[in-house]
Formats: C-alpha cells, sequence, structure tokens
C-alpha cells in the first residue's frame, strides 16, 4: 500500500508543473505562430510547435507506463525531407491532438487533481496536531462557533471542554484523512490516467494497472486512418485501431460543443429573447443534447434539433429582436447537428437533416406574411446558406477520410503480401536444403535397406528382417519428410494427411518391438473414443517416450499402461534398468522430454518424468478427455 501511495504521488504531483510549463510554451508558440502567419515565418513555426506538443504528449505517455498505465502506441506521419517534410507534419492529425491535449485538457484536469492531492496530504497532519497550534490562534475556534449555532447544548461550559471537543473532532477528521490517503490518491491518478490513456492511446484504447481495458463503448463512425482489421478485409468506415482515439476526441468534442453552447444559449435566450428561464433552459439542452446524440444515432439526433428548433421558433416569436427565427446559438446548434451527421452517416442523412430545417425556415417565413420583416428573410437566407455549407464540407471531409483510409489500408495490405511472400521465400529456402540434405539421406537408406538382399546374397534372414524393417521405417520418415516440405513450401493451400491418435499406438508398439526391445502393452483395448487432440498429444508421447528407451536404456523392458479416471486419460511409460552387458546408451540433446511436456500442456494436461527407485526411467502423464 505505502509503495501503491508513493507510486501515485509520483504520478499526480509532478503532473500540474509539467502541464503549466506545456501550457506557457505551446501557448506562446501557438500564437507567434498565427502573428507571424502572414509573414509565412508562422508556417515554418507551427510545425515546430506541433513536434513540441508531440513531446510533451510522450512524455505523458512514459509518466503513465511509469505509473502502470499501458497506453497503446501511436504511429505519426513520418517526416520528409526539406521544407515540403515539415509542412507534411501540419497534415498529421494526431499532433493536432496532441497540441489540444497539452495545450488545452492537461492543465485543467491536472490542477484539480493537484489541489485535492495536496489539500488532502496537508489536512491530515494538520487535523492530527491540531491540539498543539490551535492553542496560539486567538479568539473562539471554528468549530465551536458553528456548534454554537447548530447544537448550543452539545457545546461544553469550561473551556477545558471546549478545547477538548474541539480537538478531538479534528483528531478524529485527521484520521479518517490519513486512512483515506492511499484511495484518494490512487483514484486521482486513476481519473488522470483514465482521460490520458484514453485521449493519449492509439484507437482510445488502453490498460490500466487492474487491468481493466480502457475502451470508450462507441465505435468511431470515421476513423481517420484505417487500422490493420481494414487491411485484412474489414470496411473502411469501421476499421478501428486509428493513429489517433477518435472514439474519445469525437465524443470529448461533442460534449465539450454540447456544454459551450448549453452555457452561452440558455442566458441569451432568456435574457435576450425574454424567454422565461425554466423553457429556455429545456429547449437549450434539449439542442445542445441532440449534438451528443447524433453521434450514436444519427436519425434521433437530426429529429430532436428539429422538434427543439421548431419549440425555439415559437418561444422566440413574440421577441422583437430581430435575428430570427435562428437565434444565433440555435444556429450554432444546428449546424454542429448537420456537421457531426454528416462526417457520422452518409451524405443524404445530413442531406435530409438541412432539408427539413431548410422546411421548417420556410414555415417560419411564411408564417410572418405577407410582410416579411427584412431580419426575418435575411436570417433565414444566411441560415439555409450557411447551413448549407456546412453539410457539403462535412460530406467533403467524411470522403476525404474514407479515402484516405482506403490508401492506407491498400499500402498495409501491399506491406503484408510483401512480408509473406519474403517469409514464403525462406521457407522454399528451408525446404530446398531439407530436401537435398535430409530427404536425400533418408531416401540413400531406403533404397540400401531395400536391396541389401540382392547385393549381399549370403545375408541371414534374422539380417534380412532387420534390413526390411530398416527400410519400412525410412520409408515412413521419408514419407513425413514430404509431407513438412509441402508444408514449408505451400502458403494456404497446404497438404494435409490423418494424425496419429490412439488407435496407432498399438501399431507403434509392434514396429518398436521389431529392434528387439521387450514392450509390454495394458490397457489400451479398454479406452474410450478421445478428443483428436489429446490422441495425437498421447501417440507421440509413447513415441518419444518408446525412442528415449531405445536410445538411453538399450536391452531394457518397456511397460506401457493406459487407462481413464475421473475424466482423464492415465498414460504410463516405463523402462527397467538397462542391463550391464548391454550396448552403451546414445546421448541425448535432452529435447525429448520438453517437447512432450508442450505437447501434453497444449492439450490442458500434466506430465510427470524421472528416474525410479529400481534404476529405470518412468513418464506419466494425465489428458484430459473434455
Amino acid at each position: 500500500m505505502i509503495r501503491r501511495l508513493l507510486r501515485d504521488c509520483a504520478y499526480v504531483l509532478p503532473g500540474l508543473p509539467i502541464a503549466v510549463f506545456g501550457f506557457s510554451l505551446l501557448v506562446t508558440l501557438t500564437a507567434a505562430a498565427i502573428v507571424t502567419a502572414p509573414l509565412w515565418i508562422g508556417a515554418l513555426l507551427l510545425p515546430a510547435t506541433l513536434t513540441v506538443a508531440s513531446g510533451f504528449a510522450e512524455l505523458s505517455r512514459r509518466r503513465l507506463r511509469l505509473w502502470g498505465a499501458v497506453p497503446e502506441p501511436v504511429v505519426y506521419r513520418r517526416r520528409g525531407a526539406g521544407v515540403a517534410g515539415v509542412m507534411r507534419l501540419l497534415g498529421d492529425p494526431r499532433r493536432w491532438l496532441d497540441l489540444i491535449f497539452e495545450a488545452i485538457i492537461a492543465l485543467p484536469v491536472r490542477l484539480v487533481t493537484f489541489v485535492i492531492a495536496v489539500l488532502w496530504i496537508a489536512l491530515g497532519p494538520a487535523a492530527i496536531t491540531y491540539f498543539f497550534w490551535s492553542r496560539f490562534i486567538p479568539g473562539e475556534r471554528g468549530l465551536i462557533q458553528l456548534l454554537d449555532l447548530i447544537a448550543p447544548a452539545l457545546v461544553p461550559a469550561t473551556d477545558t471542554g471546549r478545547y477538548l471537543l474541539d480537538s478531538g473532532v479534528f483528531f478524529t477528521v485527521g484520521v479518517i484523512v490519513l486512512v483515506t490517503l492511499p484511495a484518494v490518491m490512487h483514484g486521482l491518478a486513476w481519473m488522470d490516467a483514465l482521460l490520458a490513456t484514453s485521449l493519449l492511446g492509439s484507437g482510445g484504447r488502453g490498460r490500466l494497472p487492474d487491468g481493466g481495458i480502457v475502451a470508450p463503448g462507441i465505435e468511431p463512425a470515421v476513423d481517420p486512418v484505417v487500422g490493420p482489421e481494414a487491411a485484412s478485409g474489414a470496411p473502411a468506415e469501421r476499421a478501428s485501431g486509428a493513429s489517433f482515439s477518435a472514439q474519445a476526441w469525437s465524443w470529448m468534442g461533442a460534449v465539450f460543443a454540447a456544454v459551450v453552447l448549453l452555457a452561452v444559449g440558455w442566458p441569451v435566450t432568456a435574457a435576450v429573447y425574454e424567454v422565461n428561464v425554466a423553457i429556455a433552459m429545456i429547449l437549450t439542452v434539449a439542442h445542445s443534447g441532440a449534438l451528443v446524440l447524433t453521434l450514436r444515432h444519427s436519425w434521433s439526433g437530426i429529429g430532436l434539433s428539429v422538434v427543439a428548433s421548431a419549440a425555439m421558433m415559437g418561444a422566440t416569436a413574440e421577441s422583437e429582436v430581430s435575428v430570427w427565427p435562428w437565434p444565433v446559438t440555435a444556429m450554432l446548434a444546428q449546424c454542429g447537428v448537420l456537421l457531426v451527421a454528416a462526417l457520422r452517416q452518409r451524405w443524404y442523412v445530413a442531406a435530409s437533416g438541412w432539408a427539413a430545417s431548410a422546411l421548417l425556415t420556410g414555415a417560419a417565413v411564411v408564417a410572418t406574411a405577407p410582410e416579411v420583416p427584412g431580419g426575418v428573410l435575411s436570417t433565414a437566407i444566411v441560415f439555409a446558406s450557411v447551413s448549407a455549407g456546412v453539410v457539403l464540407l462535412g460530406a467533403l471531409t467524411r470522403q476525404w477520410i474514407l479515402n484516405a483510409g482506403r490508401l492506407q489500408a491498400s499500402e498495409q495490405a501491399s506491406a503484408q503480401q510483401t512480408r509473406r511472400r519474403r517469409e514464403l521465400e525462406e521457407r522454399n529456402r528451408i525446404a530446398r536444403e531439407l530436401h537435398d540434405v535430409v530427404a536425400h539421406s533418408m531416401s540413400v537408406i531406403s533404397v540400401q535397406s531395400a536391396t541389401a538382399a540382392y547385393r549381399v546374397p549370403d545375408i541371414g534372414k534374422e539380417a534380412q528382417r532387420e534390413f526390411e524393417e530398416i527400410a519400412r521405417s525410412s520409408r515412413q520418415a521419408l514419407g513425413e519428410m514430404r509431407m513438412l516440405l509441402g508444408i514449408l513450401r505451400g502458403d494456404d493451400d497446404v497438404p494435409t494427411a490423418p494424425t496419429p491418435g490412439l488407435g496407432d499406438i498399438e501399431q507403434l508398439v509392434e514396429d518398436t518391438r521389431a529392434s528387439g526391445v521387450t514392450i509390454h502393452v495394458d490397457g489400451f483395448a479398454e479406452l474410450p473414443e478421445v478428443p483428436s487432440a489429446a490422441g495425437l498429444a498421447a501417440y507421440r508421447l509413447v513415441q518419444e517416450a518408446l525412442s528415449n528407451a531405445l536410445r538411453h536404456a538399450p536391452g531394457s523392458t518397456v511397460a506401457v499402461t493406459a487407462s481413464v479416471e475421473a475424466g482423464e486419460l492415465q498414460l504410463t511409460v516405463s523402462n527397467t534398468a538397462p542391463p550391464a552387458s548391454d550396448a552403451a546408451p546414445s546421448p541425448g540433446a535432452g529435447l525429448g522430454l520438453e517437447g512432450i511436456e508442450e505437447r501434453v500442456s497444449a492439450v490442458g494436461g500434466v506430465v510427470e518424468s524421472g528416474p525410479t527407485p529400481e534404476g529405470g526411467f518412468c513418464v506419466e502423464a494425465r489428458l484430459p478427455l473434455e
């Protein structure tokens, strides 16, 4: 708990100084770039401002990682050479979002968390030591004065009693503050990290130290940069994993605009147009809320905005203000709704909203006939033209974004195809090496063992059988090698063959007995049907265990047993100690048992192996049947 408290303090407390420094520097650079824009100096100063903002954003990401949060990595557009390469930074939306976060959002958030953290840290010791330093403060204590006003009967009559009551209450408050300090600091750090991870991570996603995933619940309608899903066939409009968190920024921008419109529109409607305060609040909340609703449900948001606009026209119709039927705040809110709809959906959705708003405006103009005031007509024309331009701008921006996403998806698909082609070339090279070396040697062994009887006429029958077994085993290994070569050379359509299972273990034992080893088998006849994955793992386990017994304990007796207990397949392969008179064991690399453990664990089983008290070796495995 103490380590977590120190980690939270180390994350929260330095945040404000960094945010103040970043705010001062970025605002100064941005203002200088705007002022010097007519002299073309700002055109070079603004890319530098974006680069500095990205540097502060990367510092925030590193602070997040040190604290324990893991924001998804972001991708910046590459800077080219020369002045054109520098100017290319202006077209990177990720850098602009870094500038907005570091220059606008970070300072108020970190100011709040810093103030709360400092007050909470200082309040505990101050309240606990109140009994000491309060004696040096002249006059009546604040708590006693408050009790005199609320419950005079609770205030002791003597000064000592009043002092003890005052000190006891403050001591209790100090203890509570100190006890809750770790939770409060962690909550402040968590809220700061949640916002920073959402806005600075790619796709609005990240992982907090408690394992939670930061991901806004609404997918972005349009991502300016299409992610890996689009390269694999996903529609460009629904692709996620963008180089910046479009989800978080779109929602945050919509909510921010709605709050600003509400804060401005409510007093303007109530004061300028002389509308009842409650009615003005309801209409403004509905119009501002339509902006956020359009981001999720475009048709519902447009419908709500049209209804709110009609109600606003009716509520302000009796006003003598010439800016009617669209108050400026209502006009801005309606244009915001149409812009969000144009970016969110296809063009006809925003066009339908504009047509409904234009019809509503026309109805308001007709309602003032036959003498239409000049201010009404000019306001209607301004709204119709401005809102049409907003819809056109949003539709063109959306199309540009989609085209940019498709272009990047095409580049990613091309890069993926190039990578797959290089991998296939490397696999073909490995396959050629295996074919030229291993497969050729196995073919020679197979041919020599099969023709031994013809090349050596006086060979014995026992030796002939040994050569036949060698020829059969080499042909089987050569077939498996050819299948492996086909897999290496193939891309998607690889050759397949039936995988061995429990039913093939008896044949495996018979083939191994041909080498002269004594093998006892028990329990395989009573086994039920098992999943193919468990059967393959069991076959490879027995195969490797028998191979180890032949190499490391020549001349020993091997026992292979199988049974089913508690829904698990029990397999045991053990061998006795090898006779001293037999050949020396062959050395091994020790990779066989590791392979057995990997295969068994892959199907959820466990394996144990080790020497037996009698000097042999035993391998036991338990494979789940479900």
